[in-house]
Formats: C-alpha cells, sequence, structure tokens
C-alpha cells in the first residue's frame, strides 16, 4: 500500500461498479487505482468518468497490476468465483460482490483460495456495515427489545422482467433469491444466527428461476423469521423484529437503512437517523481499509463463517423450490 492509501481496483463495469465507484471517494484514504472489463473501450471510458488512474482492457491486466491493492469483484454471480480466484492467486485482498459466488462449494473454494494465500477476503454484504443496521444489532445485544421471537423482511422488485433479462437468465444465477432474497436471509441470519429449520416455496419462471419466493425459518429458542422476495412485483421492502420487550421497524429499503424505530410498551416510540452522503457503500469499503490497515484477513461485520452459512442456507432454499444453476 501506498502511505495511508488503499489503492482499489474494479473487476468488472456494470451498474453496481458505477455505484460503488461513485461512493468510493467518500471514504478517506480510498486511492482510486484502476478498472478492469473485457473491453478496452468500456474501461476507458468508466476509468474517465470516476476518476481511475488506470484503464485495463482484461480482468487479467487488472489482476495482475502491482499498484492495486484490493479488487472489488463487480461481474454478474455466475463469474464472482473466476474473477476472485485470479486475484486471489495474484495476491489481492478482495471484496466480492454479493452473494460471493452460486452455491456453497464455491464459496468454500475462494474462503479456502484466500486462507490458503494469506489475503484478504469479504463478500460485500454492505448492509451488515450500515451505521443503522450496526445501531440496531448494538440495542438488541443490550436487551432493548427483550428476546427476539419474530423476523419478518421482504424484498421485491416491479415486474415483468424480459425474458433476456440476467434476472431470468439460470447460467447467471438469476431469480429472486440470490439478487434479493440474499438481504432478508442476512437480516434474520445477522439478529439470531443459523436455523434449525428452513422450508421454502417459490413460483418459477419458465427459464426455472425464482419468481417469487417465501421462506420461513425457525431456531430452537422458538424464534422463526418469515421472509419474500420477488422479480414480478413490487412489496415494501421493509423489516421488523419483534421482541418480549419491543419492536423495531426498518422503513422501506430497510437493505440501505437511514433509519429505524424502536416502539416499548409504555414509553413514547424512538426514531433514531443516519444521515450520510452517498448511496451507502462507502461503509463495506471503509471496512476493508480498516481491516488492511489492521492486518485482519477477514472483516468481524461480515466473517467468511457468515458468508459460508448464509450460502448454505440459500443452498437449501433452492433445493426445495428446484432452481439449479
Amino acid at each position: 500500500m501506498t502511505g495511508q492509501n488503499v489503492r482499489w481496483g474494479i473487476l468488472g463495469l456494470g451498474g453496481i461498479a458505477a455505484t460503488f465507484a461513485a461512493d468510493l471517494p467518500l471514504v478517506p484514504g480510498a486511492e482510486l487505482a484502476a478498472v478492469g472489463s473485457r473491453n478496452q473501450a468500456t474501461a476507458d471510458a468508466f476509468a474517465e468518468r470516476y476518476g481511475f488512474a488506470r484503464a485495463h482492457g482484461s480482468y487479467t491486466a487488472l489482476a495482475t497490476d502491482p499498484d492495486v491493492d484490493v479488487v472489488y469483484i463487480a461481474t454478474p454471480h455466475a463469474f464472482h468465483l473466476a474473477g476472485a480466484l485470479e486475484c486471489i492467486e495474484a495476491g489481492k485482498a478482495v471484496l466480492v460482490e454479493k452473494p460471493i459466488t452460486l452455491d456453497l462449494a464455491s464459496a468454500a473454494q475462494l474462503v479456502q483460495a484466500a486462507r490458503a494465500r494469506g489475503v484478504f477476503l469479504m463478500e460485500a454484504m454492505w448492509m451488515r456495515c450500515n451505521p443503522a443496521i450496526r445501531k440496531i444489532t448494538e440495542l438488541i445485544e443490550e436487551g432493548a427489545i427483550g428476546w427476539v421471537s419474530a423476523i419478518h423482511a421482504d424484498f421485491g422488485l416491479q415486474g415483468p422482467f424480459a425474458a433476456d433479462h440476467r434476472l431470468r437468465a439460470p447460467e447467471l444465477g438469476g431469480g429472486a433469491l440470490l439478487d434479493l432474497g440474499v438481504y432478508p436471509i442476512h437480516l434474520a441470519h445477522l439478529i439470531l444466527g443459523s436455523p434449525a429449520s428452513v422450508q421454502a416455496w417459490a413460483h418459477l419462471t419458465p427459464e426455472r428461476v425464482d419468481e417469487h419466493t417465501g421462506v420461513l425459518l425457525g431456531w430452537q429458542s422458538g424464534a422463526i423469521a418469515a421472509l419474500t422476495c420477488s422479480i414480478n412485483g413490487a412489496s415494501r421492502n421493509a423489516a421488523s423484529i419483534t421482541g418480549t420487550e419491543g419492536r423495531i421497524d426498518i422503513p422501506p429499503g430497510f437493505m440501505v437503512p437511514r433509519s429505524f424505530t424502536l416502539s416499548r410498551p409504555d414509553k413514547a416510540p424512538e426514531t433514531y437517523e443516519f444521515d450520510f452522503p452517498g448511496s451507502g457503500y462507502q461503509f463495506e469499503a471503509a471496512e476493508v481499509q480498516r481491516c488492511l490497515a489492521a492486518g485482519e484477513l477477514e472483516s468481524p461485520l461480515v466473517t467468511q463463517t457468515t458468508t459460508l452459512e448464509v450460502m448454505n442456507l440459500l443452498d437449501s432454499i433452492r433445493d426445495q423450490v428446484g432452481v439449479t444453476y
């Protein structure tokens, strides 16, 4: 690394890469070093638009760039594994857009590769790095709502999406679950850990990806989570966490909240507000930089064990609803 700066590269230059790139300058010490695309003209245009120093016309050129410390993998789901492995083999730290891969086996392969090479690896589950979410977990740990008994969360986009859209392409890991369902599932896992029971139902598109999916999770403690995701209708995209002594409501946009409300019996509701610029991707980038400065190979906010446990849940849900990639 160059002094206190962390030199960032971005591999794959689609919409999510653009949003991440726009937020990256909000992180102190983040240096916009290089981008990589399979097309040189695309890389040149992206680098010029967002202020990156270099543009590479191949993923390999970015992975082997000696002046890059960490690479954000922003390709479609199906290409996360190959891109991340190439960067890991080149000794780069990697932040891999969620879901980290298509299934548990490939996720475990990636974790094993990072540990063997001794480089940092983190799944880009930005929700877990969000300041409002972190405050919610703090309040729950302090007992603000008592024993957590139920979690409800939904994430749905208004369709219909064309048959050739990536969300309907099984070869790209399409469907509601991996794009949207990961958020309700990560929220439930964050609060309650891995469940003892997983039950799922889905309606599939003609391409055999899930169009809308319902999941019921159960824990030995007696807690439950009712979660839904959809690419054929806009739901509230909100969440609630209910306990024996209160409830936390996260408004629409729960995956990147700027506020939430704590309600308890015989007390006035308390609303917590978090005003921040950008789209919210800066918090995961800042966490990566904190870890690198501390010499940590994984983040305590999104541990590799967490990533594997959630991927195991996603595999179980897909098995039940009949989706394969």
